[in-house]
């Protein structure tokens, strides 16, 4: 995976048309470019700033610039600066599945991050349940289009380095670094998470997000092997986290439970999302992320 690009140029003009939907009113106190629905809807001009790398330059006021020669934004009243966290689960399990489901989400996530990037938000990345004390878990706020790369080379070091290339012994819980996460948040904004949830705990930080106030989307990323396993005979199955065994005979009836087991999990996961009011989007990394950005993610309310 060390060699693959993220992206080719094409695909990264197609996601500047896009732009993330937040469902609740922006509340940063910090000035940017995105309108606050919390005080109407008017676009009322409020002063200029310098122009620096990154920002939109459709925002360029071409008339100061012809009397001064310099570059300056408009500001709007009504337009905050919208902080983006990107959350990736790391942990064995994620890496793991054919298409394999973490370099499936590191890809979404870039998206994701460049989509928020140029609409000149700020946005932050964290990796969960992973060890690599040589290579940083957190990235601090970006802006601009201008840091996609800083944030899609980040992004990969999850994969490059994650904790199935280490010992056995180096395995540390998502969901208990998820929650030390939400622990110390401060600043609701919109939050993606991103894992197969195939660890206890998660239910906490999220809950505990929620309550303050963050906008929540979870993407439960799931491998084909894992929605509709084509096993048959006898196995015997080891857990890429715990790594315990147990022997299996992969007949149709067993099959059949499985599968019923799976929705049973998901709905239960829908109904916690719901009474909470995250976003629960189930997706397989088998999808294509043109049609999930350009198709699935807008019909979900999630991109326009």
């Amino acid at each position: 995976m060390t060699d693959k690009q993220l992206f080719d140029e094409s695909f990264l003009k197609r996601l500047e048309g896009l732009s993330l939907l937040y469902r609740q009113a922006a509340r940063s106190p910090m000035q940017g470019e995105r309108r606050s629905a919390q005080r109407g809807q008017s676009v009322e001009f409020s002063d200029f700033r310098p122009y620096t790398p990154g920002d939109d330059f459709r925002r360029i006021d071409w008339n100061a610039y012809a009397r001064l020669e310099r570059l300056f934004l408009k500001l709007f009243v009504e337009e905050v600066d919208v902080p983006v966290y990107l959350v990736i689960d790391a942990s064995r399990s994620m890496d793991w599945g054919e298409p394999n489901k973490l370099w499936f989400s590191i890809r979404l996530a870039a998206a994701l991050g460049f989509i928020a990037l140029a609409g000149l938000d700020r946005v932050s990345a964290s990796v969960v349940g992973w060890d690599a004390p040589l290579i940083r878990k957190r990235l601090p706020p970006l802006r601009g289009k201008r840091s996609a790369l800083t944030l899609f080379n980040f992004l990969q070091l999850a994969k490059n380095g994650s904790v199935s290339t280490n010992a056995p012994n180096s395995h540390t819980s998502a969901p208990m670094e998820f929650g030390a996460l939400a622990a110390n948040a401060s600043q609701p904004g919109p939050l993606v998470l991103f894992s197969d949830l195939m660890d206890d705990g998660w239910q906490t930080g999220l809950s505990r997000l929620a309550g303050k106030g963050f906008e929540i989307t979870l993407l439960h990323v799931l491998s084909p092997d894992e929605t509709d396993p084509e096993f048959e005979g006898d196995f015997k199955l080891v857990d890429a986290e715990t790594q315990a065994q147990v022997e299996i005979s992969a007949d149709f009836e067993t099959m059949q439970r499985y599968r019923q087991l799976l929705s049973n999990w998901q709905e239960n996961w829908r109904r916690f999302c719901a009474a909470r009011r995250i976003h629960y989007l189930p997706v397989i990394s088998s999808q294509s992320l043109e049609e999930l950005l350009f198709a699935a993610l807008p019909q979900q309310g999630a991109l326009r």
